[in-house]
């Protein structure tokens, strides 16, 4: 199975650190031979491994600004976290005219969609059509995530597509209407704080094919985007979304918007980690909603921003001062169909290390064996990111070997030494260790 991948290694700079391989959240990185690698089926694109690489090894692939060239008309889907960029804003319309002067040929802003996720996410949970308490779909990283770790856990994903997907869909059916073009003529461009998202335009879930056509990182267009809005005198009135929708921006935007009291909204992978592990463990029954980000503080945290995350949450929490409630709503106009998922989520994690019953558990059992040889430290160095992920590297023929662990190579080597000392020839010869007087003899 091909799989997509939006974070990429770069190998020259990689120095065989194990700060990725300790912070991977779905242990996908090992160190072989000095460098880092990435397993391919293993990897949600959560961009963790860019936030702590020290040597800006990892990176994020996205779309060029000359994309927008190979289409008759470009619309531009900006992310509520974008607003959060700009030092001073207080009007979301200088943002939007200034993608118009950048090129862009309309803009449909995210919140606009995300404002109808929450409004048939309200309307399903008020009808107790959704097995609670319900995670949300909103973040890809998350739901990989859950793809991959948590199988009793995903029929409890909201089944509803994200605001991104939601978007472009809406966006591109409008220029169809309005300038009678084909759809392929349409170009549909995210603009995205983080890699997750761009997976999820190639590899998308819940629908067969993404409306998004290409991704620009918000730190590609910040510049050339900011250059714009400083030239714009009187905004055009482009904005059509709240206080709900450019929320969702932050973590907990999107559970307040629900209007329920009995929900938890998380931040970070490590915390999301937590809060999935007490839910699979049936600790958090008493909750609706679970809110959950993979970047911290929320979509303003991606590592494809420019702004401190704190600081973006912050003008996000002023610009809410400025606007209305909500302007967008599920009704005759817009159909719930088109919010929902074509399928269900399915788990497609776990290791199988045969497809005969009996050759996998006598490899389990040789797992198992080797693993209460290691020194159960999880210190890394060996370049897996546990003892036990040590130990299948070795069984499964991934390029271990089990003095890869510096505690075994130790002991071997004082072995050797041993072994050494008591060699025939070696007998009589002073050691190191032994202390001699002035005429040369062994001290006693």
């Amino acid at each position: 199975m091909q799989y997509f991948h939006s974070v990429r290694l770069d190998e020259e700079k990689c120095l065989g650190c194990t700060n990725c391989i300790k912070r991977c959240p779905t242990q996908a990185i090992r160190v072989r031979d000095g460098k880092a690698r990435i397993i391919s089926n293993r990897c949600i694109d959560c961009g963790e491994c860019i936030r702590v690489c020290p040597h800006h090894a990892k990176r994020a692939v996205t779309d060029p600004l000359s994309m927008m060239d190979d289409f008759r008309y470009k619309i531009a889907l900006p992310a509520p976290t974008l607003y959060g960029q700009f030092n001073h804003l207080l009007d979301v319309d200088y943002v939007l005219t200034g993608l118009i002067d950048l090129g862009f040929d309309s803009v449909f802003e995210v919140s606009r969609a995300a404002e109808l996720v929450s409004d048939y996410t309200r309307q399903l949970m008020r009808e107790n059509k959704l097995k609670t308490p319900v995670i949300s779909s909103a973040c890809p990283a998350v739901v990989r995530l859950v793809k991959v770790r948590y199988p009793d856990l995903c029929g409890q994903v909201l089944p509803h597509l994200s605001p991104m997907q939601v978007a472009a869909r809406l966006a591109k059916e409008e220029a169809i209407r309005q300038t009678g073009l084909a759809k392929e003529e349409i170009g549909c461009f995210f603009i995205t704080p983080c890699p997750a998202k761009v997976t999820d335009i190639v590899s998308p879930i819940g629908i067969s094919q993404s409306w998004v056509d290409g991704a620009f990182s918000i730190a590609d267009i910040y510049k050339p985007l900011l250059e714009k809005m400083e030239q714009v005198k009187t905004p055009r009135p482009l904005s059509k979304s709240g206080i709900i929708g450019v929320s969702w921006a932050n973590s907990g935007g999107e559970s307040a918007a629900l209007i329920r009291e009995q929900y938890l909204a998380a931040d970070g992978i490590e915390n999301v980690i937590t809060v999935l592990d007490q839910l699979e463990d049936e600790r958090l029954t008493e909750l609706d909603f679970i809110e959950l980000n993979a970047c911290p503080g929320g979509c303003v945290g991606g590592v494809l921003t420019v702004e401190n995350p704190y600081v973006a949450k912050a003008r996000i929490q002023r610009l809410r001062k400025y606007m209305p409630v909500s302007l967008n709503h599920v009704n005759g106009s817009v159909s719930p169909e088109i919010l929902e998922w074509d399928g269900e989520l399915e788990y497609t994690g776990g290791m199988q290390l045969s497809s005969d019953l009996v050759e996998a558990m006598r490899m389990m059992q040789e797992i198992d064996a080797l693993e209460k040889m290691l020194p159960a430290l999880d210190c890394g160095s060996c370049g897996a990111p546990s003892c036990r992920a040590l130990a299948e590297d070795i069984v499964t023929g991934s390029g271990a070997r089990l003095n890869d662990c510096i505690f075994i190579l130790r002991k071997e080597a004082s072995s050797l030494g041993v072994s050494l000392s008591d060699h025939p020839a070696d007998r009589g010869r002073i050691h190191p260790t032994e202390e001699q007087n002035d005429d040369g003899k062994n001290a006693q």
